[in-house]
């Protein structure tokens, strides 16, 4: 890309050989419904250690599986945070209960564990913890609560990413954790999801809810029925992934490691370049034995919101497609006018929000385009 050309906050990265293997499953028998999905569970699985993969048409999909199958029903409350995309929260909404908002920990931008802990109720069924820009979120307040409440982490800034040493999603996580592959994450299948899991009645849960919960297996067929049988179980939905998006996501998994290095080698050459820039507070880092997944690199302006909108427009009029990631869900007028929610209990998100800017963070992005992000950031801070 030139010097002057647009430079978006996230690219999705397709070569010859994606392009072969969807190819490849379309030209096959079954472009849906297939074999490319299980092996691309299974390979997710592998990758992550974990004993259960189930994949999902997006990433949304995957968390309101994730609630339906951790037993979130009407009258129950999910604990969230307010900084993350609205499918966090809407996947209890889904599902008749009631988001409850518990502040960021500002040291992290993820969800303070240790104050949901504290704020656990008798009505609160599960807790949603989201490792925001790709930071591990810290669950280890959260584990005395297992059995209690579920864990369901909301990883889909995290994928190929490391918490003590384990890969996200794999064993020792949460209960359940969702990850979205749409195409600016860490790897794509165009639209896609995934849950992981060690428990097997939660997969189970979750694979018959993504097909209208209708199940062949494990069913009771009368005496004159035959191999068509099967048994609508429950009310599920249509949330199937496709061969061929399956396909593209195993030829992507063979180069998400290095994908990831990348995104870490460009956010040390961010942190580099902005060291002594004290007009902006830069992204916390990960803890001694995590990989940050680097799926963001958010920077706060910090001269305010004010400040803030002057910075963003000014870089995006230089050719550079800053984001802000994310406005509190608490202030989107559905959450706000129509379900009441107050817009004064969680000063964090708030001044987290006032200065977040997502600077570009995607593998494709070369040295020099770094460095020109991060000249043009200090050519227009106030």
């Amino acid at each position: 890309m030139s010097a002057s050309g647009f430079l978006p906050y996230g690219r999705q990265e397709i070569t010859d050989d994606d392009v072969e293997a969807v190819a490849a499953a379309l030209r096959s028998p079954m472009i849906t419904q297939g074999p490319a999905i299980e092996q691309f569970e299974a390979a997710v699985g592998d990758y992550l250690g974990a004993r259960h993969v189930v994949a999902f048409a997006n990433g949304t999909a995957a968390l309101h599986a994730a609630a339906h199958a951790a037993g979130v029903g009407p009258g129950d409350e999910v604990l969230v945070p307010p900084i993350t995309f609205a499918a966090s929260s809407n996947c209890a909404l889904y599902e008749g209960a009631t988001p409850r908002f518990v502040d960021i920990d500002p040291a992290t931008w993820n969800l303070d564990t240790v104050r949901a802990a504290r704020e656990v109720g008798p009505s609160t069924r599960a807790i949603v913890a989201v490792s925001m820009t790709g930071l591990p979120v810290d669950l280890e307040p959260l584990a005395p609560l297992r059995g209690q409440v579920a864990v369901i982490e909301d990883a889909a800034h995290a994928l190929g990413g490391d918490r003590s040493g384990r890969k996200v999603g794999g064993p020792g996580g949460a209960d359940l954790t969702c990850f979205s592959m749409h195409p600016v994450k860490a790897m794509t299948t165009g639209e896609g999801g995934l849950v992981s899991t060690e428990d097997e009645v939660l997969a189970r849960s979750l694979r018959l809810f993504r097909t209208h919960g209708i199940a062949k297996e494990g069913t009771s067929p009368g005496p004159t029925e035959g191999e068509w049988w099967m048994e609508m179980q429950e009310l599920g939905f249509n949330y199937r992934i496709t061969d061929f998006q399956c396909a593209l996501g195993m030829s992507q998994l063979r180069r998400l490691d290095g994908w990831v290095a990348r995104r870490n080698a460009i956010a040390a050459r961010y942190r580099e370049l902005l060291a002594d820039e004290r007009r902006v507070r830069l992204p916390p880092e990960a803890r001694t034995g995590d990989l940050h997944g680097y799926h963001l690199f958010v920077i706060g302006v910090r001269a305010g919101a004010e400040a803030r909108l002057a910075v963003f427009r000014a870089l995006r009029q230089a050719g550079i497609g800053v984001q802000v990631h994310y406005i509190p869900i608490y202030s989107f007028p559905y959450y706000r006018d129509t379900l009441g929610y107050p817009q004064d209990t969680c000063p964090a998100a708030e001044g987290y929000y006032a200065g977040a800017i997502s600077l570009p963070m995607y593998p494709g992005l070369s040295d020099d385009e770094v460095e020109r992000v991060a000249a043009a950031l200090r050519e227009v801070l106030p």
